[in-house]
């Protein structure tokens, strides 16, 4: 090609596609017309290719062209669009590199077989005009937002050779070109009003027009001159370098010049000989990306598929479009990719309540929640390899899963809990259990790092927003709200979609709850599944027994998917190898032992219940020793080591714990409900949870004896203190005279004491286990709500509320002495090691202090308003006593004692001569 004196622009407006012969200023010819928003305008010359994006229509279009034909346009890019301001052809491997200031990416793909890889997505702003130089593997691209720049990176996206060459004396960079000849960039400046050139490593900067600039948009070279358009003078301008100026408006244009070209063989020059990616694609599978450093290419993979192990050239296949759908007994298959739309059921095993499914792409499994199992399985697609992941300690109901984090999250209405556990269903947490009423559906925008759920209630329905480590959560609707059920996102857009099952609504919103609008309400009776997959929605509906899709911007263009199908429940829209974003979490766990969880700012590696984080913040270990506290309808445990490690118990049908105990041979939790009347019992994990009494009346405090494997309790309602095996049986009273509300209680099995407070004598009192002989230990004590001892120093603990302070005495009743002073309203206090730690009711903080002097206080953990008991599960707890051997020899009930244990009988039955057996038959029996 040679360089000709009058070249052919090629510019586009918001409307159409124009060429113009500089020559022949007024002919000017439309080649393409009725664009939504015309924006950026390439073309690849050895194959009369012209290329363009449009803004509205989120399209990147090619079309075939030349002097004596107009081609039909092709859609190169039509998903995952929103602002596509730049294009740039590379003519040597015949791809197109785009950037869009909406989405924050750059990316690139493959004209002829359509494969894209997203290149850059890290601290791109607002990047505006993009160039690229084949001959040495770069390219280069404006960014006016915040931090205004250009920068310059290996078309590989190799992150290595990314560099910001200009970044001062810059405000709106906007049009960008190059001199190929002699390695220069070119750029407009349209609020600071010039054109300034730099050479390729960002030096040699010089001024080139300086006056007479409005608004400069687009630039190109070509042949020592430049052209430009201007968004204020509804013009294309031109500028002579080598006499530098003047400047001459070339043409006017209605609408307003955005885009422009020199339309020249000479501006895409092919090498003579070989070159980067020129035989056999390079031998890569995909992509042969050209690269700045040798050997000059890279095999690389469309976003969302990977090179295939063992090879730097094959990338696994990607495309299909499917749906599944949950059918309670069933679930089925409906291929998107052709029209008949027709399901195939998998052959799965043993459903029994399948309500929602989810999918991994990243290994192709299907996920769906079995309500009636209680169990989370997957399967492949073609439904073999079917496994059960999660047993579950309440109801899973909607599943989601974060597939760049490998980590599956789940709503249970019945323990009111949002859920999160590996993909594989180890390291399960509860991260949130506050304020949920009934919660529903859930959703994931993984690389933003956030969660949304809709939670039923008759009075306050809600869509909430949180991290995905459950932090940051915000309301973001809760009005005009009844039955909010399926919920969708639009990952690119940020839009939150969901249905109302009683408003028979489709709604949606900004992912911060802004801007909601009603998008669909005709003919829905009861909507469940709401999925997005493409410009889409489906949604099943239980009712009707349809599944329906609209277009998801408009609510309009309703299309039926299946028209008759039984028990539609829950539904997943996906694409096989669409593109995943990305998160930190995606790298190796991000170093993370067990969960790793995205979030907004960074992310945040967390420990499944029983674990704790180590000072690194990414290992979990396992503690020596953890604090196990109530509060209201909750427990959970707290990190004695490691601040910020704290997690809840999956437990259902809590409703306000009053007393709590550990026993940590039998690796269990005790505790009483003061509205079930009951004490209940589960492992330290919140698994196995059993009912033990019942018909209690109001139990405050409870202590487990260790070596007599019993329970003992007080009662304020009945004033009693009783005793019952483990298990609930052999229940038998104490003591029941002379006692005034008795609250805490501790036992000492190694001595055969028992001590107590009382809220109505105010007093500390103590007797054997068995009952026998009780004594006031201490008087005035005040209100104690709490007591605790410290078996090393043969000393008792306790927490007074008047006045508040925290106290100290030995068990023979000396050394009486206020260990702390300054606190609100200590409530709950326990010992370990060295250490005393207590729960403030009023501050909801958790601290310790030295149990010998009361000094070197320490915050444990805040946010635990209304905390009611606070107990160490310790792993060194003290062990042996009087009936550890053989229950004592007793049949029934061993109860340690001052002098020595005694054998003893539930109520109503007695103990026999041999003083270890007990009547067979209920006293009362005639």
């Amino acid at each position: 090609f040679y360089a000709v004196s009058n070249p052919i622009l090629l510019y586009s407006t918001a409307s159409d596609i124009r060429v113009v012969n500089t020559s022949k200023l007024g002919k000017v010819n439309t080649i393409v017309k009725d664009l939504e928003q015309g924006s950026a305008v390439d073309f690849l010359h050895r194959k009369d290719l012209i290329c363009w994006s449009d803004q509205t229509a989120e399209l990147i279009q090619c079309m075939s062209y030349n002097e004596t034909h107009v081609g039909d346009m092709v859609r190169i890019v039509s998903e995952g669009l929103i602002t596509p301001t730049g294009i740039a052809i590379d003519w040597y491997t015949d791809k197109i590199y785009w950037t869009d200031g909406e989405t924050n990416k750059i990316e690139v793909i493959s004209i002829e077989h359509r494969y894209r890889k997203v290149l850059f997505w890290s601290e791109v702003d607002l990047a505006r005009a993009i160039a690229v130089v084949p001959k040495e593997g770069l390219m280069f691209w404006t960014d006016w937002g915040e931090v205004p720049k250009i920068e310059r990176a290996g078309m590989n996206g190799d992150p290595a050779t990314r560099k910001i060459i200009v970044k001062e004396n810059i405000f709106w960079p906007n049009g960008i070109t190059i001199d190929y000849d002699n390695n220069l960039i070119y750029w407009v400046d349209a609020k600071l009003h010039f054109v300034d050139v730099i050479d390729f490593n960002g030096e040699k900067r010089k001024s080139v027009v300086k006056e007479d600039l409005v608004y400069p948009y687009a630039l190109t070279f070509f042949n020592y001159k430049l052209y430009w358009t201007d968004w204020k003078t509804w013009s294309i301008h031109t500028w002579d370098i080598a006499t530098s100026g003047p400047m001459k408006e070339l043409i006017k244009s209605d609408p307003v010049p955005v885009d422009l070209k020199v339309y020249d063989g000479s501006r895409q020059l092919m090498p003579t000989g070989d070159y980067p990616c020129k035989e056999n694609n390079g031998g890569c599978s995909h992509l042969c990306l050209l690269a700045p450093t040798p050997p000059g290419y890279e095999c690389a993979c469309p976003t969302g598929s990977k090179l295939k192990e063992n090879s730097n050239t094959t990338c696994y296949n990607s495309p299909q479009s499917l749906l599944i759908v949950a059918q309670r007994s069933a679930i089925s298959k409906i291929s998107l990719d052709s029209p008949d739309f027709t399901p195939y059921t998998l052959p799965l095993k043993d459903l029994k309540r399948a309500l929602t499914v989810d999918f991994d792409p990243k290994y192709e499994h299907i996920y769906w929640a079995d309500s009636l199992a209680k169990t989370i399985s997957r399967a492949r697609l073609d439904g073999s390899e079917q496994t059960v992941v999660i047993h579950s300690n309440g109801v899973p109901d909607s599943i989601a899963i974060d597939p760049l984090a490998r980590n599956i999250y789940w709503t249970d209405p019945v323990t009111d809990t949002i859920n999160v556990a590996r993909l594989d269903g180890t390291s399960k947490k509860v991260i949130i259990h506050n304020e949920l009423y009934d919660p529903r559906a859930i959703a994931l925008h993984p690389t933003a790092g956030w969660m949304f759920w809709s939670d039923w209630n008759d009075k306050k329905p809600k869509i909430e927003r949180a991290n995905l480590d459950g932090s940051g959560r915000m309301l973001l609707v809760y009005e005009k709200l009844t039955w909010p059920n399926g919920i969708a996102l639009d990952t690119v857009k940020n839009k939150l979609y969901w249905g109302d099952a009683r408003t028979h609504k489709i709604e949606v919103c900004n992912m911060d709850g802004t801007e909601r609008k009603e998008l669909h309400s005709s003919e829905i009776l009861h909507i469940f599944g709401l999925t997005l997959l493409g410009e889409h929605l489906y949604w099943t509906d239980m009712q009707k027994r349809t599944l329906d899709r609209i277009n998801k911007n408009t609510g309009l263009d309703r299309q039926p998917v299946v028209e008759q199908m039984a028990n539609m429940m829950g539904v997943k829209a996906f694409r096989l190898g669409e593109a995943l974003g990305w998160s930190p979490c995606a790298d190796a766990n991000a170093g993370c032992s067990h969960l790793c969880l995205n979030t907004p700012d960074r992310y945040v590696c967390s420990c499944p219940l029983g674990l704790e984080l180590s000072k690194d913040k990414k290992s979990c270990v396992e503690p020596e020793a953890f604090l196990v506290y109530s509060r209201k309808n909750v427990i959970g445990h707290i990190s004695i080591e490691n601040e910020g490690n704290d997690a809840v118990l999956p437990l259902k049908d809590l409703k306000e714990v009053s007393a709590l105990a550990v026993h940590v041979a039998g690796n269990k939790l005790y505790w009483s409900d003061a509205k079930t009347k009951t004490i209940n019992r589960c492992s330290i994990n919140g698994s196995n949870m059993e009912k033990v009494l019942e018909w209690m009346g109001l139990v405050e405090g409870i202590a487990i004896d260790w070596s007599g494997q019993n329970i003992y309790w007080t009662d304020t309602a009945t004033q009693r203190i009783e005793v019952a095996r483990l298990d609930g049986s052999s229940r038998r009273a104490l003591v029941w005279q002379g006692l005034k509300k008795p609250k805490s209680i501790a036992l000492d099995p190694n001595k055969g004491y028992m001590y107590w407070s009382e809220l109505g004598s105010k007093t500390i009192k103590r007797a054997g286990m068995d009952g026998s002989s009780p004594s006031i230990l201490f008087e005035q004590v005040g209100k104690v709500h709490s007591i605790a001892i410290d078996y090393e120093r043969k000393a008792i603990y306790w927490a007074a509320l008047d006045p508040p302070a925290i106290e100290f005495a030995f068990l023979n009743g000396t050394g009486r002495k206020v260990l702390i002073s300054n606190v609100s309203m200590p409530y709950t206090l326990t010992i370990h090691n060295d250490k005393v730690y207590w729960g403030d009711w009023n501050t909801g903080i958790v601290e310790s202090a030295s149990k010998l002097t009361g000094d070197n206080r320490k915050i444990i953990q805040t946010g635990l308003e209304y905390i009611s008991e606070l107990k160490v599960f310790g792993r060194a707890r003290v062990s042996g006593g009087q009936c550890a051997a053989d229950n004592g020899g007793c049949a029934h009930l061993c109860l340690a004692a001052t002098r020595d244990y005694v054998c003893a009988c539930p109520a109503h039955y007695r103990l026999q001569a041999d003083n270890e057996t007990c009547t067979g038959k209920f006293l009362l029996e005639k």
